[in-house]
Protein backbone atom coordinates (compact mmCIF):
# COMPACT_ATOMS: atom_id res chain seq x y z
CA UNK A 1 0.00 0.00 0.00
CA UNK A 2 1.46 3.58 -0.73
CA UNK A 3 0.71 6.49 1.02
CA UNK A 4 -1.16 9.78 0.82
CA UNK A 5 -0.30 12.99 2.54
CA UNK A 6 2.86 13.89 4.56
CA UNK A 7 5.84 11.35 5.94
CA UNK A 8 5.72 10.86 9.60
CA UNK A 9 9.53 10.51 10.08
CA UNK A 10 9.69 14.00 11.95
CA UNK A 11 11.62 12.84 15.47
CA UNK A 12 14.35 11.00 16.09
CA UNK A 13 13.56 7.96 18.22
CA UNK A 14 13.98 8.55 21.79
CA UNK A 15 13.74 12.29 21.66
CA UNK A 16 11.78 13.99 24.57
CA UNK A 17 8.83 16.43 24.14
CA UNK A 18 8.30 18.60 27.49
CA UNK A 19 4.57 18.52 28.30
CA UNK A 20 3.06 16.29 25.29
CA UNK A 21 0.00 14.77 25.96
CA UNK A 22 -2.29 13.11 23.98
CA UNK A 23 -5.75 12.21 24.49
CA UNK A 24 -6.46 9.01 23.02
CA UNK A 25 -10.32 8.43 22.34
CA UNK A 26 -12.87 5.33 21.74
CA UNK A 27 -12.49 1.64 22.08
CA UNK A 28 -15.26 -0.56 22.07
CA UNK A 29 -13.75 -3.68 20.32
CA UNK A 30 -9.98 -5.05 20.39
CA UNK A 31 -9.61 -3.75 16.59
CA UNK A 32 -9.87 -0.33 17.79
CA UNK A 33 -8.28 -0.30 21.31
CA UNK A 34 -5.00 -2.76 20.70
CA UNK A 35 -3.83 -0.88 17.87
CA UNK A 36 -4.46 2.40 19.98
CA UNK A 37 -2.17 0.88 23.12
CA UNK A 38 0.26 0.25 20.60
CA UNK A 39 0.87 3.48 19.25
CA UNK A 40 0.47 4.50 23.16
CA UNK A 41 3.14 2.57 23.79
CA UNK A 42 5.18 4.35 21.29
CA UNK A 43 4.49 7.61 22.46
CA UNK A 44 5.63 7.00 25.80
CA UNK A 45 9.00 5.05 24.47
CA UNK A 46 9.65 7.33 21.71
CA UNK A 47 8.54 10.93 23.56
CA UNK A 48 8.12 10.28 27.20
CA UNK A 49 4.42 11.38 26.46
CA UNK A 50 1.58 11.56 28.87
CA UNK A 51 -1.27 9.25 27.40
CA UNK A 52 -4.88 9.19 28.85
CA UNK A 53 -7.49 7.31 27.22
CA UNK A 54 -11.03 7.88 26.94
CA UNK A 55 -13.79 5.30 26.70
CA UNK A 56 -16.71 3.65 28.14
CA UNK A 57 -17.52 0.96 30.72
CA UNK A 58 -18.84 -1.54 27.84
CA UNK A 59 -15.54 -1.50 25.66
CA UNK A 60 -12.83 -3.43 26.07
CA UNK A 61 -10.74 -0.65 27.45
CA UNK A 62 -12.84 -0.60 30.06
CA UNK A 63 -10.54 -3.87 30.91
CA UNK A 64 -6.91 -3.74 28.73
CA UNK A 65 -6.17 -0.02 29.15
CA UNK A 66 -5.86 -0.24 32.88
CA UNK A 67 -4.03 -3.37 32.15
CA UNK A 68 -1.31 -1.75 29.89
CA UNK A 69 -0.97 0.59 32.47
CA UNK A 70 -2.64 3.71 31.37
CA UNK A 71 -5.27 6.04 33.43
CA UNK A 72 -8.36 5.70 31.62
CA UNK A 73 -11.43 8.23 32.43
CA UNK A 74 -15.12 7.00 31.59
CA UNK A 75 -18.25 8.29 30.07
CA UNK A 76 -21.59 7.76 29.24
CA UNK A 77 -22.37 6.92 25.81
CA UNK A 78 -24.84 4.65 23.79
CA UNK A 79 -24.70 3.12 20.42
CA UNK A 80 -26.02 4.41 17.21
CA UNK A 81 -25.48 1.59 15.03
CA UNK A 82 -27.21 -2.03 15.32
CA UNK A 83 -29.48 -1.02 17.48
CA UNK A 84 -33.08 -0.29 18.32
CA UNK A 85 -35.16 3.10 17.63
CA UNK A 86 -35.27 3.87 21.45
CA UNK A 87 -31.97 3.23 22.11
CA UNK A 88 -30.92 5.41 19.37
CA UNK A 89 -32.93 7.84 20.37
CA UNK A 90 -31.63 8.08 24.04
CA UNK A 91 -28.26 7.63 22.53
CA UNK A 92 -29.25 11.06 20.91
CA UNK A 93 -30.59 12.65 23.77
CA UNK A 94 -27.45 12.05 25.73
CA UNK A 95 -24.84 12.79 23.21
CA UNK A 96 -24.88 16.65 24.19
CA UNK A 97 -24.11 15.63 27.80
CA UNK A 98 -21.31 13.29 26.55
CA UNK A 99 -19.53 15.99 24.46
CA UNK A 100 -19.67 18.37 27.37
CA UNK A 101 -17.95 16.04 29.29
CA UNK A 102 -15.65 15.65 27.26
CA UNK A 103 -15.10 19.12 26.39
CA UNK A 104 -14.15 19.43 30.04
CA UNK A 105 -11.81 16.67 30.30
CA UNK A 106 -10.08 18.46 27.39
CA UNK A 107 -10.02 21.74 28.78
CA UNK A 108 -9.01 19.67 32.45
CA UNK A 109 -6.02 17.47 30.88
CA UNK A 110 -4.97 20.10 27.86
CA UNK A 111 -3.61 17.47 24.88
CA UNK A 112 -1.58 18.72 22.56
CA UNK A 113 -3.73 16.31 20.05
CA UNK A 114 -6.77 14.17 20.71
CA UNK A 115 -6.37 10.74 18.57
CA UNK A 116 -9.74 9.28 17.85
CA UNK A 117 -9.67 5.62 17.15
CA UNK A 118 -13.45 4.96 16.48
CA UNK A 119 -15.62 3.18 18.64
CA UNK A 120 -18.76 4.56 21.25
CA UNK A 121 -16.63 7.54 22.89
CA UNK A 122 -14.53 8.22 19.62
CA UNK A 123 -17.57 11.10 18.13
CA UNK A 124 -17.92 12.53 21.46
CA UNK A 125 -14.26 13.30 22.78
CA UNK A 126 -13.14 14.21 18.73
CA UNK A 127 -16.25 16.44 18.25
CA UNK A 128 -15.19 18.60 21.70
CA UNK A 129 -11.94 18.58 20.50
CA UNK A 130 -12.92 20.17 16.93
CA UNK A 131 -15.05 22.65 19.03
CA UNK A 132 -12.11 23.75 21.19
CA UNK A 133 -9.41 24.03 17.91
CA UNK A 134 -7.37 21.11 19.45
CA UNK A 135 -5.49 19.47 16.75
CA UNK A 136 -7.47 16.06 16.03
CA UNK A 137 -6.19 12.68 14.31
CA UNK A 138 -8.60 9.87 13.53
CA UNK A 139 -7.67 6.70 12.83
CA UNK A 140 -9.68 3.94 10.75
CA UNK A 141 -8.30 0.26 10.37
CA UNK A 142 -11.26 -1.23 8.51
CA UNK A 143 -11.93 -0.17 4.49
CA UNK A 144 -15.33 1.00 5.60
CA UNK A 145 -15.25 3.64 8.30
CA UNK A 146 -17.74 3.12 10.82
CA UNK A 147 -19.64 6.61 11.72
CA UNK A 148 -17.80 8.26 14.09
CA UNK A 149 -14.80 8.49 12.02
CA UNK A 150 -17.28 9.00 8.97
CA UNK A 151 -18.55 11.83 10.88
CA UNK A 152 -15.58 13.84 11.97
CA UNK A 153 -13.14 12.98 8.87
CA UNK A 154 -13.48 15.91 6.91
CA UNK A 155 -13.22 18.01 10.14
CA UNK A 156 -9.94 16.61 11.41
CA UNK A 157 -6.23 17.87 10.89
CA UNK A 158 -4.78 14.11 9.92
CA UNK A 159 -5.33 10.93 9.59
CA UNK A 160 -4.35 7.41 9.56
CA UNK A 161 -5.90 4.60 7.64
CA UNK A 162 -5.14 0.80 6.97
CA UNK A 163 -6.62 0.97 3.23
CA UNK A 164 -6.52 2.99 0.78
CA UNK A 165 -10.50 2.84 0.11
CA UNK A 166 -10.50 4.31 3.41
CA UNK A 167 -8.61 7.68 3.03
CA UNK A 168 -11.45 9.45 1.04
CA UNK A 169 -13.23 10.02 4.12
CA UNK A 170 -10.62 11.91 5.75
CA UNK A 171 -8.72 15.06 5.72
CA UNK A 172 -4.74 14.69 5.47
CA UNK A 173 -4.69 11.01 5.49
CA UNK A 174 -1.60 8.46 5.72
CA UNK A 175 -2.34 5.11 4.71
CA UNK A 176 0.11 3.70 8.10
CA UNK A 177 -1.35 0.25 8.42
CA UNK A 178 -2.44 -0.80 12.08
CA UNK A 179 0.40 -1.83 14.27
CA UNK A 180 1.09 -5.59 14.50
CA UNK A 181 3.03 -7.48 17.09
CA UNK A 182 6.64 -7.89 15.69
CA UNK A 183 6.42 -11.61 15.74
CA UNK A 184 4.16 -12.13 12.98
CA UNK A 185 6.61 -10.00 10.44
CA UNK A 186 9.60 -12.13 11.23
CA UNK A 187 7.41 -15.83 10.54
CA UNK A 188 9.31 -18.11 8.11
CA UNK A 189 6.93 -20.23 5.30
CA UNK A 190 5.77 -23.31 6.44
CA UNK A 191 8.20 -26.44 6.53
CA UNK A 192 5.33 -29.13 7.01
CA UNK A 193 5.40 -32.05 4.97
CA UNK A 194 2.01 -32.03 4.93
CA UNK A 195 -0.52 -29.32 4.27
CA UNK A 196 -1.93 -27.94 7.81
CA UNK A 197 -5.29 -26.00 8.19
CA UNK A 198 -5.77 -23.31 11.09
CA UNK A 199 -9.33 -22.00 11.62
CA UNK A 200 -9.11 -19.07 13.79
CA UNK A 201 -13.16 -17.44 14.72
CA UNK A 202 -11.61 -14.69 17.04
CA UNK A 203 -10.88 -15.22 20.87
CA UNK A 204 -14.78 -16.00 20.96
CA UNK A 205 -14.88 -18.53 18.43
CA UNK A 206 -16.93 -18.36 15.54
CA UNK A 207 -20.52 -20.43 16.15
CA UNK A 208 -20.89 -20.64 12.40
CA UNK A 209 -16.85 -22.34 11.64
CA UNK A 210 -17.84 -24.39 14.91
CA UNK A 211 -20.99 -25.49 13.25
CA UNK A 212 -19.99 -26.36 9.26
CA UNK A 213 -16.23 -27.79 9.42
CA UNK A 214 -17.24 -30.81 11.62
CA UNK A 215 -19.68 -31.35 8.87
CA UNK A 216 -16.87 -31.29 6.24
CA UNK A 217 -14.10 -32.74 8.08
CA UNK A 218 -14.24 -36.10 6.75
CA UNK A 219 -14.49 -35.24 3.25
CA UNK A 220 -11.84 -32.71 3.31
CA UNK A 221 -9.50 -35.02 4.85
CA UNK A 222 -10.08 -37.79 1.97
CA UNK A 223 -9.31 -34.75 -0.36
CA UNK A 224 -6.64 -33.17 1.20
CA UNK A 225 -3.59 -36.37 1.78
CA UNK A 226 -2.05 -35.92 5.15
CA UNK A 227 -4.19 -32.88 6.18
CA UNK A 228 -3.90 -31.44 10.11
CA UNK A 229 -6.52 -29.09 11.12
CA UNK A 230 -6.27 -26.64 14.39
CA UNK A 231 -9.72 -25.18 14.66
CA UNK A 232 -10.16 -22.38 17.92
CA UNK A 233 -13.80 -22.87 19.00
CA UNK A 234 -13.58 -19.97 22.13
CA UNK A 235 -14.29 -21.60 25.21
CA UNK A 236 -18.11 -21.28 25.30
CA UNK A 237 -18.69 -23.77 22.52
CA UNK A 238 -15.58 -25.98 22.70
CA UNK A 239 -17.42 -29.26 24.45
CA UNK A 240 -20.04 -29.16 21.98
CA UNK A 241 -17.41 -28.54 19.09
CA UNK A 242 -15.15 -30.82 19.88
CA UNK A 243 -18.19 -33.27 20.26
CA UNK A 244 -19.12 -32.87 16.73
CA UNK A 245 -15.55 -34.02 14.76
CA UNK A 246 -15.59 -36.65 17.19
CA UNK A 247 -18.88 -37.65 15.99
CA UNK A 248 -17.34 -37.71 12.55
CA UNK A 249 -14.97 -40.59 13.68
CA UNK A 250 -12.46 -38.59 11.40
CA UNK A 251 -8.69 -39.68 12.87
CA UNK A 252 -8.45 -37.57 15.91
CA UNK A 253 -4.48 -37.45 14.99
CA UNK A 254 -5.45 -35.27 12.11
CA UNK A 255 -7.44 -32.66 13.81
CA UNK A 256 -7.37 -30.52 17.22
CA UNK A 257 -10.13 -28.13 18.83
CA UNK A 258 -8.77 -26.11 21.46
CA UNK A 259 -11.13 -22.79 22.69
CA UNK A 260 -8.31 -20.25 22.56
CA UNK A 261 -5.10 -20.11 20.96
CA UNK A 262 -2.24 -18.15 23.26
CA UNK A 263 0.43 -17.83 20.73
CA UNK A 264 -0.68 -16.79 17.52
CA UNK A 265 2.16 -16.04 15.68
CA UNK A 266 3.59 -19.93 16.59
CA UNK A 267 0.11 -20.77 14.82
CA UNK A 268 0.47 -18.73 11.87
CA UNK A 269 3.67 -20.21 11.17
CA UNK A 270 2.38 -23.38 11.22
CA UNK A 271 -0.36 -22.95 9.06
CA UNK A 272 -0.05 -23.09 5.38
CA UNK A 273 -3.72 -21.84 5.11
CA UNK A 274 -5.88 -19.80 7.60
CA UNK A 275 -9.60 -19.62 7.81
CA UNK A 276 -10.98 -16.53 9.60
CA UNK A 277 -13.08 -13.60 10.03
CA UNK A 278 -12.20 -10.45 8.87
CA UNK A 279 -11.90 -8.20 11.19
CA UNK A 280 -9.05 -5.43 10.51
CA UNK A 281 -6.83 -6.80 13.59
CA UNK A 282 -6.83 -10.08 11.77
CA UNK A 283 -6.41 -9.33 8.46
CA UNK A 284 -3.47 -7.04 9.72
CA UNK A 285 -1.64 -10.38 11.32
CA UNK A 286 -2.57 -12.07 8.21
CA UNK A 287 -0.85 -9.66 5.95
CA UNK A 288 2.34 -9.38 8.75
CA UNK A 289 2.56 -12.80 8.69
CA UNK A 290 1.89 -13.33 4.68
CA UNK A 291 -0.68 -16.22 5.45
CA UNK A 292 -2.81 -16.79 2.74
CA UNK A 293 -6.47 -17.22 3.83
CA UNK A 294 -9.81 -18.05 3.33
CA UNK A 295 -12.20 -14.92 5.45
CA UNK A 296 -16.02 -15.17 5.99
CA UNK A 297 -16.74 -11.75 6.63
CA UNK A 298 -19.40 -11.57 10.05
CA UNK A 299 -22.49 -11.05 8.22
CA UNK A 300 -23.79 -9.03 11.18
CA UNK A 301 -20.50 -6.38 11.23
CA UNK A 302 -21.37 -2.45 11.28
CA UNK A 303 -21.67 -1.01 7.78
CA UNK A 304 -20.58 -4.15 6.35
CA UNK A 305 -16.65 -3.21 7.18
CA UNK A 306 -15.65 -6.78 7.58
CA UNK A 307 -16.98 -7.55 3.89
CA UNK A 308 -14.87 -4.56 2.73
CA UNK A 309 -11.92 -5.76 5.01
CA UNK A 310 -12.09 -9.12 2.97
CA UNK A 311 -13.05 -7.32 -0.59
CA UNK A 312 -9.33 -5.29 -0.32
CA UNK A 313 -7.93 -8.55 0.55
CA UNK A 314 -9.47 -10.54 -2.36
CA UNK A 315 -8.53 -7.42 -4.59
CA UNK A 316 -5.00 -7.52 -3.42
CA UNK A 317 -4.92 -11.43 -4.37
CA UNK A 318 -4.12 -12.45 -0.83
CA UNK A 319 -7.53 -13.94 -0.09
CA UNK A 320 -10.61 -15.87 -1.27
CA UNK A 321 -13.79 -14.53 0.39
CA UNK A 322 -17.03 -16.86 1.18
CA UNK A 323 -20.06 -14.68 2.68
CA UNK A 324 -22.01 -16.56 5.64
CA UNK A 325 -25.11 -17.94 2.94
CA UNK A 326 -22.40 -19.28 0.97
CA UNK A 327 -21.65 -21.69 4.08
CA UNK A 328 -25.00 -23.20 3.77
CA UNK A 329 -25.12 -24.10 -0.30
CA UNK A 330 -24.04 -27.87 -0.34
CA UNK A 331 -20.21 -28.60 -1.42
CA UNK A 332 -19.31 -24.85 -1.70
CA UNK A 333 -16.68 -24.90 1.86
CA UNK A 334 -15.21 -28.46 1.00
CA UNK A 335 -14.81 -27.34 -2.24
CA UNK A 336 -13.23 -24.08 -1.39
CA UNK A 337 -10.79 -25.37 1.14
CA UNK A 338 -10.06 -28.28 -1.06
CA UNK A 339 -9.11 -26.06 -4.20
CA UNK A 340 -6.59 -24.30 -1.84
CA UNK A 341 -4.90 -26.69 -0.01
CA UNK A 342 -4.35 -28.77 -3.26
CA UNK A 343 -2.43 -26.05 -4.89
CA UNK A 344 0.70 -25.01 -3.27
CA UNK A 345 1.61 -22.73 -5.97
CA UNK A 346 -1.47 -20.67 -5.27
CA UNK A 347 -0.91 -20.51 -1.83
CA UNK A 348 2.71 -19.27 -2.48
CA UNK A 349 1.21 -16.33 -4.59
CA UNK A 350 -0.92 -15.23 -2.23
CA UNK A 351 1.10 -15.48 0.69
CA UNK A 352 3.49 -12.87 -1.24
CA UNK A 353 0.31 -10.75 -1.77
CA UNK A 354 -0.40 -10.76 1.89
CA UNK A 355 2.92 -9.42 2.57
CA UNK A 356 3.20 -6.78 0.15
CA UNK A 357 -0.22 -5.11 1.79
CA UNK A 358 1.74 -5.28 5.43
CA UNK A 359 3.18 -2.37 7.48
CA UNK A 360 5.72 -3.58 9.96
CA UNK A 361 6.36 0.46 11.52
CA UNK A 362 2.96 1.96 11.59
CA UNK A 363 2.74 2.04 15.55
CA UNK A 364 5.90 4.51 14.86
CA UNK A 365 4.38 6.12 11.93
CA UNK A 366 1.13 7.38 14.11
CA UNK A 367 2.66 8.23 17.11
CA UNK A 368 5.75 10.22 15.16
CA UNK A 369 2.97 12.17 13.35
CA UNK A 370 0.76 12.51 16.63
CA UNK A 371 3.77 13.84 18.01
CA UNK A 372 4.36 16.20 15.15
CA UNK A 373 0.83 17.34 15.27
CA UNK A 374 0.71 18.40 18.72
CA UNK A 375 3.52 20.29 18.87
CA UNK A 376 2.92 22.29 15.42
CA UNK A 377 2.95 25.96 16.08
Amino acid sequence: MGACGCSSNFFQKGSSLPNLRILIAGGGTGGHIIPALAVARELVARYSAEVLFVGTSRGMESRLVPAAGFPLHLIEVGQLKNVSLTTRLHTLMDLPRSILACRRLILDFNPGAVFGVGGYASGPAMAAAIWLRVPTMAFEPNAMPGLANRLVGKHVQAAAVNFPTAATWFRNCEITGIPVRPEFFALHPPTNSAPHLLIFGGSQGARIFNEHLPQILPDLLDAVPGLTVLHQSGARNLDQTKSAYTATGADPARWQVEPFLDDMPTRFAEADLVMARSGASSVAELAAAAKPSLLVPFAAAADEHQKRNAEAMVAAGAAVMLEEPALNVPGRLLESLTSLLTDPNKLATMASAARMQAHPAAAERIADRLAKLATKD
